[in-house]
């Protein structure tokens, strides 16, 4: 042991001096005739000055001089070999146990005085971790830390189109194999740490550990140690946004303060899992590596706390009244923590990791549990949602913006929520067995993930919620054009987004088939009487031709008041996709214009010479063709533009 130590640090070679290298070699305690109780009684003395003249200053030694570090170490060396004489065999002697005694009181004083000059190396030149200092070691470091969580949709007249969340995803979240260095090449715990403390004075605080070990005070080593960064780390936690929280207190929390909890609260644990417990983990075995238990031991105790109070916040979150608001901030710190979940079975072995990485791993499956039961909530709330009067002019109904937006905002979370949802349950509702119908019009089955059946059973109701909202409006033509609008504009984000992925294009196929029939059944339903009067019907070929105009009078003035009736109301109508628009007034077009021009040419010279033709022939077909673009555009219109 006196040969070890000598060789390590050259202070403490003035021990030899103590004893003969025999007595060192066989572990024993040289006979009293080989043992210099005056060369034991000097070195005492000599130790005992320092110890006390230190012990009486208000200076520190670490703050002084190298010169005085050394020579205090070096004191408590030669009192260290003292009393572990004792322990030799033939020990004995009053004056041989007076001066072990004498000894013993020295060596803790200067423990003492050694707990005090750690605690302050360890204080003084520990790192300052303020935020813009982690956040810049983070980018250093190439560490994505950040989750942008979309604003929250409190209701569905804040709904907006231009709704974005760009959610940065990485690999799917499932649990890794191997440890960090296995999965990268190389060892994290170097290409992460930051330095917490200078690393100037990590060998003088390695000393003083190595000298607290072989007096055996490892106890106060380990007090002390865990103290002074379990404050730190504390600290660090403030400085992130992390306050300690019941879950009484996280559940009384209004929605807006929680969301930004929740953000801070992914970027705190990554950076405290991927930064800062790889940094004290190599601190531990840098400062204690004399000791491998104590290594783990300090390292666990002072960890501990800190990453229960992360994972405390996570189980509050858990437990909390599910809302669909909630769900993409519950899905962004489910990826957070299965991201950390591997580095913290790796930190974390043996028996205690049974304590962190149990707690962390059932506090992830929660989340999960979470996540889904939001998802599921969702649906049943839009299928609650209470019918009421469609939007004026049969316009994009908030709810329809509301869904589409947040299912758009699923898809960014694809991998995860295939996971989660993969129960074989996906295609119906526990409890009411509705299911979504996922084959074809062959009746072959569509092959969609658990993410995509769950989208297209959401959709669906609220396709369904849209249909009994149109019923509500008593113009039959108008409920045709609320749903032409909303379906198309569900149909628009699926396109433009990456639902078009999860929902194939037999479904997107199917939907544009219903928009199509829509627009047939508004034709029909608006259109019909106004067509009526430019048949033939009730025009006899044997009438007089003063029976023929009153006949076609009466045509012509039933006509003019369908289509004026038509253009007062449906210019106030709104279309707001401008393709979607144009093809509705190209299909009224069509209808209207061919059968008024081949009406006009079969009739209109019968009126069109007489007194009051004007009066009647109200409009050419120039003129209803410039009338029908005013349709659809969400405004009162002009009064119909006469002949001239």
């Amino acid at each position: 042991m006196i040969r070890i130590l000598s060789g390590f640090d050259n202070r403490l070679s003035t021990i030899n001096d103590l004893f003969p290298p025999s007595a060192a070699d066989d572990g024993g305690n040289p006979d009293g005739d080989r043992f210099d109780p005056s060369e034991a009684e000097i070195r005492l003395q000599a130790a005992h000055k320092v110890v006390r003249l230190w012990d009486a200053s208000d200076s520190l030694v670490w703050e002084s001089s190298t010169e005085d570090a050394e020579e205090y170490l070096a004191a408590v060396g030669d009192l260290i070999r003292l009393v572990e004489y004792k322990t030799s065999p033939g020990f004995g002697g009053g004056s041989t146990v007076d001066l072990v005694s004498r000894a013993e009181i020295a060596l803790q004083m200067a423990m003492s005085r050694l707990e005090e000059e750690f605690s302050n190396l360890m204080v003084r030149h520990a790192v300052p971790l303020d935020s813009n200092y982690l956040s810049s070691s983070i980018r250093r470091l190439s560490l994505s830390f950040a989750s942008d969580i979309g604003e929250p949709i409190d209701d569905f007249e804040s709904s907006v189109e231009d709704e974005s969340h760009h959610h940065h995803h990485q690999s799917p979240p499932q649990q890794q194999e191997g440890s960090p260095e296995d999965r990268s090449g190389t060892s994290l715990a170097d290409e992460r740490c930051l330095d917490l403390i200078n690393p100037e004075v990590v060998p003088d605080l390695n000393a003083i550990a190595d000298y607290m070990l072989l007096a055996k005070y490892d106890r106060e080593l380990h007090q002390v140690y865990c103290t002074v960064r379990r404050d730190i780390l504390d600290e660090c936690l403030s400085i992130l946004g992390i306050d300690r929280m019941s879950i009484e207190e996280v559940q009384r929390i209004d929605w807006r303060m929680l969301n930004d909890k929740m953000k801070k609260w992914i970027q705190a644990l990554k950076i405290v899992v991927r930064v800062l417990l790889w940094g004290e983990k190599r601190l531990c075995d840098q400062i204690l590596a004399s000791s491998e238990e104590l290594k783990e031991e300090c390292f666990i105790e002072t960890v501990k706390g800190p990453v229960m109070q992360l994972l405390n916040f996570g189980d509050a979150i858990t437990i909390c009244q599910w809302s669909s608001e909630k769900l993409f901030g519950i899905l962004d710190m489910y990826e957070a923590l299965a991201d950390v979940l591997p580095d913290l079975q790796t930190l974390f072995v043996g028996d205690p990791k049974d304590l962190i990485c149990v707690e962390a791993e059932g506090i992830l499956q929660r989340l999960g549990e979470a996540a889904k039961g939001t998802l599921m909530g969702f649906g049943s709330a839009i299928q609650k949602e209470p019918s009421r009067k469609p939007t004026q002019g049969g316009e994009i109904h908030p709810m329809t913006r509301y869904v589409m937006n947040y299912v758009r905002l699923l898809a960014e979370y694809t991998n995860t929520l295939n996971l989660l949802l993969d129960d074989g349950k996906i295609g119906s509702d526990q409890g009411n067995g509705e299911g979504y119908d996922n084959r074809n019009s062959d009746g072959e089955n569509l092959e969609m993930t658990p993410l995509g059946l769950r989208t297209a059973l959401i959709i669906s109701y609220l396709e369904s919620n849209l249909d009994e909202k149109s019923k509500t409006d008593e113009d039959g033509a108008m409920q045709y054009v609320f749903l032409m609008n909303n379906i198309h504009y569900i149909v628009n984000k699926v396109k433009d987004s990456d639902l078009g992925k999860l929902l194939g294009d037999h479904w997107i196929r199917k939907r544009l088939v219903q928009i199509r029939q829509y627009a047939t059944n508004y034709l029909r339903t608006s259109w019909t009487k106004a067509l009526s009067c430019l048949k033939d019907e009730g025009i006899g070929s044997g009438n007089s031709s003063s029976v023929l105009k009153v006949t076609l009078k009466e045509k012509f003035k039933n006509f003019n008041l369908a289509f004026d009736e038509i253009y007062r109301v449906q210019t106030t109508w709104k279309v707001p996709d401008p393709q979607l628009r144009e093809e509705l007034r190209i299909s009224i077009s069509e209808k209207v214009i061919p059968a008024y021009r081949a009406f006009m040419g079969r009739y209109g010279n019968q009126l069109d010479g007489g007194r009051h033709g004007t009066k009647y022939i109200k409009y050419t077909s120039d003129d209803l063709e410039s009338l029908l673009s005013d349709l659809f555009e969400g405004v009162s219109g002009p009064a119909p533009k006469k002949k001239t």
